[in-house]
């Protein structure tokens, strides 16, 4: 398909990201090692009836408040979104995250409890559970999508747009088919090796800090949830990342603001969430750090987030 300059995207380094030094920048390089098992205060926890179950879900500021709802993408949690919520309620939005079905606290939730029951975790499950929570906020909504989360995003924008305010797609697969193809180490046997071997070495990877290091709080947490989070889901949630629906032609001409948020060491060379912003006419931003801008560059992420939505108020 043909793409778009990046002036005509507004793809501009200066503007969005970790170019900026400012007071979001200095929190940002003071955070140091997080406590991740205390919840930003004041937050509330609830479940969400959803079709695979129940979700474990965290909601911060006034319910009245334009909605936010921030999804964490496989094996992590809404905890992923604790240090970004308190700017956002702060400035006037009630934020919502909640753990993937199979994940951590969302653990019961699966497709053995859908009508009729279902073997596998599969991209109708994770897209009807996110409906739902949709449809649980006052409408339309920010969608901050994670990962593996910004594929479930993208096939909900398609089926309902009018539940969506904007759409960010933070560290989202760049690339449709086998995502995996593009990420370096495993990229080249990712083809070959089933999802249940791959979900082995993932988690392994993760708890051992190959994958990622990160400070001993955090590493604390992660090997917390790791107790609940189902390996099914680990393993289904992979073998969909083999098969990426393309769907960047609908969301080109999606009349709605979108924005790509990376780290500059991601999972995926930097190089392809450029051409995928373009291809689909969404901002870009690029933090310091690797696949969790979220975690790394939270203060920096919520000011850009907040600059986003003024313009989409506008519109």
């Amino acid at each position: 398909m043909p793409e778009p300059d990046q002036e005509d995207c507004g793809v501009n380094l200066d503007e969005f990201g970790s170019a900026r030094v400012d007071a979001a920048a200095r929190l940002d390089a003071e955070l140091g090692d997080v406590d991740w098992f205390v919840p930003p205060p004041g937050a509330v926890h609830c479940s969400i009836d959803v079709p695979s179950g129940q979700l474990a879900a965290m909601a911060l500021g006034d319910p009245g408040d334009p909605g936010v709802v921030l999804v964490p993408g496989a094996t992590g949690s809404k905890e992923d979104f604790s240090l970004m919520m308190p700017d956002l309620a702060n400035a006037g939005y009630f934020t919502l995250s909640y753990d993937l079905a199979g994940q951590y606290q969302s653990a019961a939730a699966g497709p053995e409890r859908l009508v009729p029951p279902r073997k596998h975790y599969d991209y109708r499950l994770f897209v009807d559970d996110f409906l739902a929570v949709l449809e649980t906020a006052t409408a339309p909504v920010h969608v901050v999508a994670y990962s593996f989360a910004g594929i479930i995003a993208q096939l909900a924008y398609v089926e309902r747009p009018e539940l969506f305010r904007s759409l960010t797609l933070l560290s989202c697969p760049p690339e449709p088919g086998h995502s995996f193809r593009g990420v370096s180490r495993i990229g080249r046997f990712s083809t070959w090796v089933n999802g249940r071997a791959v979900a082995a070495l993932l988690i392994w990877g993760i708890r051992s800090g190959r994958v990622a290091h990160v400070p001993a709080g955090r590493q604390r947490f992660v090997d917390y949830r790791f107790r609940f989070t189902r390996r099914e889901s680990v393993r289904d949630i992979y073998t969909l990342m083999q098969n990426v629906p393309d769907l960047r032609q609908r969301l080109a001409e999606a009349p709605l603001t979108k924005f790509v948020a990376v780290g500059e060491h991601d999972l995926w060379p930097l190089q392809l969430h450029r051409l995928f912003a373009q291809s689909i006419r969404a901002r870009i931003g690029v933090y310091r750090g690797g696949h969790s801008p979220c975690e790394t560059s939270p203060h920096e992420l919520s000011r850009d987030l907040l600059a986003l939505y003024a313009k989409a108020e506008e519109g």
